[in-house]
């Protein structure tokens, strides 16, 4: 078999709800050189079984949060690009050959985003989201919409697992840090479930930007002293 162009991240913790509806808009692309990392964070309800159903390539281990799970499977990764997609959320069957087509066609451009549409769940009342200044979107352009090249991923070092809530913002931030070229495509390329039980609609009391922010600071004043 080819060495896949493109690896799919999936890291979960007990997401069975909205799993197999997941993977299965993940295997529906009209785009055919993927592979599937998923990562299992410690579940312990059904997650595994659903997840082995489908022909991917399974990694269990102890629960450590979202930005370790994704590091693992950025640790086995074969493909050049690498992508995200969360259990809970879906994914519109272009998603891979637009944003895949682009970084080949712009080989200066390390990560590209897309635009999101919100799925929201019956009973549930969505919170009061900041829109993106030039598209418009609630909450912003999310990470999972990203396709990113893998040796930025490695570049940068991955996520940082100390984060278990903005882990993604603060990656967006040593992108930057790093001068990778970021482009955002005005194509849909996530339907972003709202269920009630989001880390979007359940942020912590202190925000970890501002320490990532910190820490930003902190590296510059490093680099000047050196």
């Amino acid at each position: 078999m080819a060495t896949p162009l493109v690896t799919v991240i999936v890291a979960s913790h007990n997401g069975e709800r909205f799993l197999r509806e997941a993977l299965e808009s993940l295997f529906a692309q009209d785009f055919e050189s993927f592979e599937v990392v998923f990562v299992d964070d410690g579940s312990t309800d059904r997650t595994g079984e659903i997840a082995t159903s489908f022909p991917l390539r399974y990694v269990h281990q102890q629960n450590k949060g979202l930005p370790a799970a994704r590091n693992a499977g950025l640790a086995i990764a074969e493909g050049d690009l690498i992508a995200f997609l969360d259990d809970d959320d879906l994914l519109p069957p272009t998603k891979l050959g637009i944003q895949s087509r682009y970084l080949l066609d712009h080989p200066g451009t390390g990560c590209v985003l897309g635009r999101q549409e919100w799925i929201v769940e019956d009973g549930v009342e969505p919170p009061q989201l900041t829109r993106d200044p030039i598209y418009g979107e609630p909450g912003g352009i999310q990470l999972v919409t990203a396709m990113i090249r893998r040796d930025v991923l490695e570049q940068v070092g991955g996520f940082d697992p100390s984060y278990r809530y903005a882990e993604d913002r603060d990656l967006f931030i040593r992108l930057r840090e790093h001068g990778v070229e970021i482009e955002v495509l005005p194509e849909l390329v996530l339907h972003k479930r709202l269920h009630g039980a989001n880390m979007t609609m359940n942020p912590p009391t202190t925000h970890p930007m501002l320490r990532s922010l910190h820490e930003k600071l902190e590296r510059a004043r490093e680099a000047e002293s050196l």
